[in-house]
């Protein structure tokens, strides 16, 4: 089992940047080493849609085309924490974000890939 707890949403203006955390904890010391991390968002009226992605091993990362460029998954397997840097903020990226834990096959993962979820921190972002 693996409990995710994301932090750093709250509220910015466009232009700007915000940097997400999300801590794990499971059983053992290093529990994100066994699984590929992601971030997904929804927003108000919408289906959650993948964002970031980074492999657990080679640390390969994948985007959402929306935010290439923009956004930065890291992770920390010492330290149990994955991170999304968030920069030149639009107000389309408003959204609760969520961290995601997942052992599917290199790629863009689906909703119904994710093992773990986090329960979400809200971005908004004001024009």
């Amino acid at each position: 089992q693996v409990q995710l707890v994301e932090s750093g949403g709250g509220l910015v203006q466009a232009g700007g940047s915000l940097r997400l955390s999300c801590a794990a904890s499971g059983r053992t010391t290093s529990t994100i080493s066994r699984y590929n991390m992601d971030w997904f968002r929804q927003a108000p009226g919408k289906e959650r849609e993948f964002v970031a992605r980074i492999i657990r091993i080679g640390g390969l990362t994948i985007y959402a085309d929306s935010v290439k460029g923009r956004f930065t998954i890291v992770r920390d397997n010492a330290k149990n924490l994955v991170y999304l840097q968030m920069n030149s903020l639009k107000p389309e990226d408003t959204a609760v974000y969520y961290c995601a834990a997942d052992l599917s096959p290199a790629g863009t993962p689906r909703s119904q890939d994710i093992n773990y979820w986090g329960k979400g921190t809200l971005v908004t972002v004001s024009s």
